[in-house]
């Protein structure tokens, strides 16, 4: 539980300093033999802020009650 609760305070801190995150996806239209057509896409991931704060929050809370449980 212990490295559980270490991911979800890293992933609340990288969802509070990378708000979005935008990438190319690639999608095969046509394809004909030796033609093909390829499309590119760009796609933005967006979250909230507080989405952030509640992966941190969860990720303490965890690592407190794992303690608590091997005390």
């Amino acid at each position: 539980m212990k490295v559980f609760g270490i991911i979800l305070i890293v992933a609340g801190i990288l969802m509070f300093v990378f708000g979005k995150v935008s990438f190319t996806k690639k999608e095969k239209v046509v394809d004909l033999g030796p033609i093909e057509i390829n499309k590119q896409e760009k796609k933005t991931l967006n979250w909230p802020d507080y989405a952030g704060g509640i992966a941190l929050l969860a990720g303490v809370v965890v690592l407190v009650m794992d303690r608590k449980n091997n005390a």
